[in-house]
């Protein structure tokens, strides 16, 4: 389905480089559930961003069903967005202008779709996610939970094989967060699609995700099947997530890692820095951490990290 080699990306302003992306690799196959989670800023929005063809890498190759799309113009990755790939958001950027209706539409319109087939299609949204009674309400009339909803079958519109969604449902209270998220499971089993998930929420995504990528200032740092990294997280970035899940069984906390206290603030990504990116908050830190800039390893079937304990990598000698 996707799949990126080298991914970076870069900002550039009159006084510093900031860099977004940093030499990501990333595969999401047909019918997955992606997961990707970290700390604000470390790049998950400008992934996603690329994935969906709303924006193009500085380096790197970035493959959508087998065609490198990496260096397309933008009116090349719109046209090939269209139709291929839905959108939600966590502001649900719904057009207050317009009403339910219209911006279900609105996907279709671009398509240039024929009116009386756009009705059809729109009709048959409506009534799969309930809101054909608020077709001729604005945003503004709907509730949270409502406005997802709509937000959802105009993603949809188009039949796309894959969506990417931001942060869907963290605006949403948690009675309605669930709805939303069961809504999503049954789309993706009765559609066939594919879902890259933005999320904070680990607690959410070990329940539905089929793989989990962690990332921290702009890197990959491990990547593994949602099983596999729960019973098994191997990154120090990783563990330090999971230590501070929420449980309430005796079960869930046997499966914890022991509590990592967290250490220090997280560099800016203007000035990230030298060797391992995380090494100024790494409770196992050794002198190569603050020197070299460990590469991501396989340690099991589609289990990989980017940590020097995994790696066994020395230091050569400095010269005198």
């Amino acid at each position: 389905m996707i799949k990126t080699s080298g991914l970076t990306k870069l900002y550039q302003t009159e006084e510093v480089e900031t860099t977004a992306l940093d030499n990501v690799n990333l595969e999401v196959k047909e019918g997955e559930f992606v997961a990707v989670m970290g700390p604000s800023g470390c790049g998950k929005t400008t992934l996603l961003n690329i994935l969906g063809m709303l924006d193009s890498p500085t380096d790197g190759q970035y493959c959508f069903l087998n065609e490198d799309v990496s260096q397309r113009s933008e009116r090349q990755r719109s046209v090939l967005r269209k139709g291929n790939i839905g959108f939600v958001f966590q502001s649900f950027n719904l057009i207050d202008e317009l009403t339910v209706y219209e911006n279900v539409e609105l996907p279709l319109v671009y398509l240039k779709m024929p009116r009386s087939e756009r009705r059809k299609r729109v009709h048959e949204l409506l009534d799969q996610f309930r809101i054909m009674a608020r077709k001729d309400h604005f945003p503004s009339q709907l509730s949270g939970g409502q406005q997802q909803r709509v937000a959802i079958a105009r993603a949809l519109a188009t039949n796309p094989s894959m969506v990417l969604l931001d942060e869907p449902t963290s605006a949403l209270d948690v009675s309605v967060q669930c709805k939303i998220i069961n809504l999503l499971i049954r789309l993706r089993k009765e559609l066939d699609l594919t879902y890259l998930f933005i999320t904070h929420d680990l607690s959410l995504m070990r329940n539905v995700a089929s793989r989990v990528a962690i990332m921290y200032l702009g890197k990959l740092c491990e990547i593994a099947p949602t099983v596999e990294f729960f019973q098994n997280p191997t990154h120090p970035y990783t563990k330090m997530l999971l230590s501070s899940i929420p449980v309430v069984s005796v079960e869930e906390k046997a499966l914890k890692p022991t509590k990592i206290a967290s250490r220090g603030e997280i560099p800016s990504p203007v000035n990230v820095p030298p060797g391992c990116s995380f090494h100024s908050r790494c409770p196992e830190k050794m002198d190569i951490c603050t020197q070299v800039d460990p590469v991501m390893v396989e340690i099991g079937e589609g289990h990989v990290t980017r940590c020097h304990l995994y790696q066994g990598v020395e230091i050569a000698a400095p010269i005198d």
